[in-house]
Formats: C-alpha cells, structure tokens, sequence
C-alpha cells in the first residue's frame, strides 16, 4: 500500500470503544468507575464488565480472559500506548484533576497540544490514560498552510484548577 489518499474514512467515524485486559476485574473497576466515575453497563460472565459515561452500551470493556493476575506489560513492548477519554468541557476536566489530587491518584504528565488540554496517567495495569478537552475547533492553532499546528508544552495545571472555582 503506497496509497495512502485513495480511500478516506468517513468524516463521522469515531472510535466507540475499548476493550482492556486486566490483571484483576475489582481492581480496573474500582479505577474506571470508583475513581473516573464510569458506570457498569454490563457483566459479561464473572471475568469481563462493560462499562460507560451516559448509559452508552460500553466505552471500555474490562475482561480477565487471558489476564487473570498477570503482570503488566512491558513498557517497551508493542501493544496500546494509552486510551484517550474525551471529557466535553475544560471544567470538567478540571474536576476530574481535583478528584485525582484529592485521592493521591499520580499523574505521569500533563501537556497543552494547542488543540487540546490532557492529563496523563496509568491505570492498575499500568495501561496508560489520557484525559483531555478539545479546545474548539475555531481556536486550534494553524500554521501558514493551513494545516493543524498540535504541539507539547506543559499545562498550567494551577490555572486548571481554577475552572472549579
């Protein structure tokens, strides 16, 4: 495949899920919906849990399947680098920040990409997390071209913070 423009996806797609080997399902559960405040949608037998924001059929499937009290992945291996999990509003990300710090939960980075806000951090099994906002498409930063100008600078999280106020 040399082609990489003869055939584009739908303007409209998105990603609808996904699906995460865990080591211990109560564990990924006390995470996902304990500490982020997703809610169970579903158990699939005693090893798998379906979980969302909104009464969506599932964001996040949790399974034990193949992972039943297993050690993380190594970090320098293949496999998902992190799973992104859009939240609407700059105060709601802010929110979520302010539940984190009050339960000691780490981050392992925080970034300002111009087109968006994100906060960084592990799950129980060391799969990595992003919470971010989108900025509004009308203020992304653009370079001479046109096209999108995304970078990496720190994010101030004081001024995060101050969204809750």
């Amino acid at each position: 495949m040399d082609n990489y423009n003869t055939y584009k996806i739908p303007e409209n797609t998105r990603i609808g899920h996904v699906h995460l080997k865990v080591a211990d399902l109560n564990r990924a559960l006390d995470f996902y919906c304990g500490l982020l405040g997703f809610e169970i949608i579903t158990r699939y037998g005693p090893d798998a849990v379906f979980i969302s924001a909104g009464g969506y059929h599932h964001h996040i499937g949790l399974n034990v399947w193949h992972s039943k009290n297993q050690p993380p992945a190594p970090k320098q291996s293949v496999g998902l680098f992190h799973t992104a999990i859009l939240y609407p509003t700059r105060k709601d990300l802010a929110t979520i920040f302010k539940r984190l710090l009050d339960n000691n939960y780490p981050l392992t980075g925080a970034a300002n990409h111009g087109v968006s806000e994100a906060l960084y951090l592990d799950d129980p099994d060391k799969n990595g997390v992003e919470l971010y906002w989108d900025r509004p498409k009308e203020a992304w930063p653009r370079k001479a071209d046109g096209s999108i100008d995304m970078f990496t600078k720190p994010l101030d999280l004081n001024d995060l913070l101050n969204e809750n106020d």
